[in-house]
């Protein structure tokens, strides 16, 4: 308790001070210390004795839309570097989205369904697991990695792409769907929402996505040293937070134009493409996590549990 309490008293300034950027008028971040102290701190305590200096930690940190992934990434990364003096670099697989042209040649040849990011064989596995494979190498030198903007629904501009100047010593890779593994094939037969009874009747969809996570997905979480788990109650309480996250994204980009930001009936429809994996992955995964975390209705970690 006294090395928590230290390291807090030695990031709490600049953990509220990225907590506060975070927050809008009607969404406040609610126990603070207790989220740092209890559960965050305790976590980078555990990846700080997981790190070894001749090849970096490579973290998988996953769980539904809309659970905080990115707040709670961004709030390990600075007590990793603030209080472990830990080269740190976190990233999104969302970052790692097939760019829309991509993806509309997907939905020509395979299915319609394919133009909508998110799902297994949305994202560019090969570039993934090249970015493993380079911060593995001991000549490591330098690394550029895409950036996705959301709003316009397609990668960033070359030049507002990530760089890697020295090799991590932690890197974390953050998304819904991290850690994720197939069904069997009879498994996927019964449609368990509207949209795939609808748009997806011959199961061509549904295969195709189950055989990413079969295949290439398989192969590259395989490559995950941990995997950390934010497990929410339910579908239904992910959604209302996805809602309030697109929110977010629109109060952040209402300036510029040509936005793809969705509506309440078009975050509904959107989660119905991540309803079959997601639900999957609330039974699955807490079966292999390194650690799980589960949240409460209000958004709030409610307890972590280290296996």
């Amino acid at each position: 308790m006294k090395l928590v309490n230290e390291c807090y008293t030695k990031v709490r300034k600049n953990c509220f001070h990225y907590i506060k950027s975070q927050e809008t008028i009607t969404n406040k971040f609610k126990n603070k210390n207790r989220m740092l102290k209890s559960y965050l701190i305790p976590l980078c305590f555990w990846i700080a004795n997981k790190t070894n200096k001749k090849k970096p930690l490579i973290i998988g940190l996953s769980g539904g839309q809309g659970t905080g992934k990115t707040t709670i990434t961004s709030i390990i990364s600075l007590i990793l570097r603030k209080y472990f003096k830990l080269n740190v670099f976190k990233i999104s697989i969302d970052d790692f989205y097939k760019t829309r042209y991509e993806r509309k040649i997907l939905s020509i040849t395979k299915h319609p369904l394919l133009m909508t990011r998110g799902v297994p064989g949305t994202h560019d596995c090969k570039i993934i697991s090249q970015f493993f494979k380079k911060v593995k190498n001991k000549k490591f030198k330098q690394l550029k990695l895409p950036r996705f903007d959301k709003s316009i629904d397609d990668r960033c501009p070359k030049k507002l792409w990530y760089k890697i100047n020295s090799r991590p010593d932690v890197v974390i890779l953050e998304g819904w769907c991290v850690g994720a593994k197939a069904q069997k094939n009879s498994q996927i037969i019964k449609p368990i929402n509207s949209l795939e009874k609808s748009k997806d009747l011959s199961l061509v969809w549904r295969k195709y996505v189950n055989d990413q996570l079969k295949k290439q997905y398989k192969n590259l979480f395989k490559q995950l040293n941990e995997i950390i788990y934010l497990r929410a109650k339910s579908f239904k309480v992910l959604k209302e937070w996805r809602i309030k996250q697109e929110k977010r994204l629109w109060l952040k980009s209402k300036n510029k134009k040509n936005l793809r930001i969705m509506n309440k009936s078009d975050i509904i429809n959107f989660m119905q493409t991540y309803q079959r994996i997601t639900q999957n992955m609330f039974k699955d995964v807490p079966k292999y996590a390194s650690i799980i975390m589960k949240l409460n209705s209000n958004h709030q970690i409610n307890s972590i549990k280290f296996k």
